[in-house]
């Protein structure tokens, strides 16, 4: 039987570290293929994708095209959003729940400039506030079911 000190034995990883042959979930690679995602968790991810896009092209487009506000630089305000861009992209919880709570500003922002503009500006703000809101949604219905999904899963059928 080989030991730790034996050049001939697998090195015992560190303690909490995962095998390399673990995935994000724990559980290792080889043991199931990934599985498609549902009907409802395709859909939420598909409307939080296109309403984040829609957001990211409107803030640049207002800023930058329809009713500029200055020198444009108000159009890094869509900044925060690219890296959730990514994440949503990809599938990962974290994104959407952080996204959930940032979305909040861009809401906020076309309250106030919905409120207090008008014309162009207050048109482009009613639009910033629906896609808030439909992002926001998504988001939060994404988080809720796949973590539904998952108590589901991981209680065991009798």
């Amino acid at each position: 039987m080989p030991t730790a000190l034996d050049p001939g034995a697998p090195a015992a990883p560190p303690a909490g570290a995962r095998a390399p042959s673990d995935d994000a979930d724990g559980a290792a690679a080889d043991a199931a293929p990934p599985r498609r995602a549902d009907a409802v968790t395709q859909a939420t991810r598909a409307i939080a994708l296109s309403s984040l896009a829609g957001l990211i092209a409107l803030g640049l487009a207002w800023e930058l095209w329809l009713a500029p506000t200055g020198s444009g630089t108000l159009a890094l305000k869509v900044l925060p959003l690219l890296p959730a861009l990514a994440g949503v992209w990809r599938h990962r919880m974290y994104t959407y729940r952080w996204l959930s709570l940032l979305v909040w500003l861009y809401f906020t922002e076309g309250v106030v400039r919905a409120t207090s503009e008008s014309g162009m500006s207050a048109a482009l703000a009613a639009a910033e506030i629906a896609l808030s809101l439909l992002l926001f949604a998504a988001c939060a219905l994404h988080v809720r079911w796949r973590l539904r999904r998952g108590a589901a899963r991981a209680t065991p059928s009798t």
